[in-house]
């Protein structure tokens, strides 16, 4: 491990074994544990810091107060055999959304498509992960999440709906997948934070007071207005119906009727290119795609053209041989936190 004038350079394997080693002290089984932790490191690993290793520490709080479960009791039920609902228990979101798309693949394999909706989560960490695991089996992986609502609707005051994300994964032959993984807001919340850390305004039309009224001041700035306005706000309440609803466990009527209880629900979609032809001409097809995509002359000042996902991958390959910077924010209470539970930092 070595030092930068700002971050902690950590390797991938030694951040990710520190990180499972907390959780596990925190009241996750190992297996639970490393589950969660590889899927932090893995956002880590690709530049999603906010969805990183910072999320450990919140994790070990959301344990702590018993907010989530550390020894849930996962159950699938299933009606139809492309069709399934795991009832994660309160588990944290990657234990359960890791289960839920090894049952989407497992499911797809004979199907051609299965469906696996997850109930009464935890806070889900990147759901471009689950998706991206469904596409490292070949599958093209998609996903949806319903969460709290902390985002303004278009026409109504203060917050009304999730900054719930959408992600795509489509593997490829020779380059890696095309991954979209966004969230229905136009900025995340982070950036509101870090903005009013440094008194830096925010874009316009990005973020409201609680009442609904956009705002450029960070220092009034309480919440993320939705993504091409009634657009993204609709999106949201269209992914409520798709997972909470569905699955039985609706968020967005209870929370607005008094239960302010964190939850979490999801739905994960596999589908296998087999079942629609032949599996290897998808392939090339995908890579004749982005590599016609790539070839197109870039706009004056456009650093290049790029797929989704292309840039992430990049950087997670560079950081998988130089190390995963951690801020000294979150290296301070990953340290704090090692002490506290008798972990040894990986030095």
């Amino acid at each position: 491990m070595s030092d930068t004038p700002t971050k902690t350079l950590v390797p991938a394997d030694d951040l990710r074994a520190f990180s499972a080693a907390l959780l596990e002290k925190g009241g996750l089984s190992a297996e639970h544990a490393r589950t969660t932790a590889d899927v932090f490191v893995w956002a880590a690993q690709r530049g999603v810091d906010s969805h990183g290793t910072a999320r450990v520490p919140a994790y070990l709080d959301l344990l702590a107060k018993g907010v989530a479960n550390a020894d849930p009791h996962l159950t699938v039920e299933s009606t139809a055999p492309a069709v399934a609902v795991l009832d994660a228990d309160r588990a944290p979101g990657p234990v359960a959304l890791t289960a839920a798309a090894d049952e989407a693949v497992r499911r797809a394999r004979g199907t051609g498509i299965a469906s696996v909706g997850v109930r009464r989560t935890v806070h889900t960490g990147a759901i471009g992960y689950y998706v991206s695991r469904i596409a490292e089996q070949g599958l093209v992986g998609l996903g949806f999440v319903a969460g709290m609502p902390n985002m303004g609707y278009t026409g109504v005051q203060g917050a009304a709906v999730a900054t719930s994300p959408l992600a795509i994964a489509v593997p490829a032959r020779d380059h890696a997948p095309l991954l979209l993984d966004m969230a229905t807001a136009t900025i995340a919340l982070g950036k509101i934070r870090q903005a009013k850390a440094s008194g830096t305004p925010l874009p316009e039309g990005a973020a409201a007071t609680a009442d609904g009224t956009p705002t450029t001041d960070p220092e009034q700035a309480v919440m993320p207005l939705p993504l091409g306005g009634a657009k993204g706000s609709g999106m949201s309440l269209a992914f409520e119906l798709l997972t909470s609803v569905l699955v039985g466990a609706p968020i967005f009527a209870s929370f607005h009727t008094g239960d302010r209880a964190h939850r979490q629900n999801a739905l994960l979609i596999a589908l296998d290119p087999a079942a629609f032809g032949d599996p290897t001409a998808f392939l090339t097809a995908v890579d004749d795609t982005l590599t016609t995509l790539k070839s197109l002359p870039p706009a004056e000042g456009a650093a290049g053209v790029f797929y989704p996902g292309e840039r992430s991958a990049a950087k997670a390959a560079e950081r998988g041989e130089k190390g995963i910077p951690v801020a000294p924010k979150v290296w301070r209470e990953l340290t704090e936190y090692a002490d506290k539970l008798g972990v040894s930092l990986p030095i």
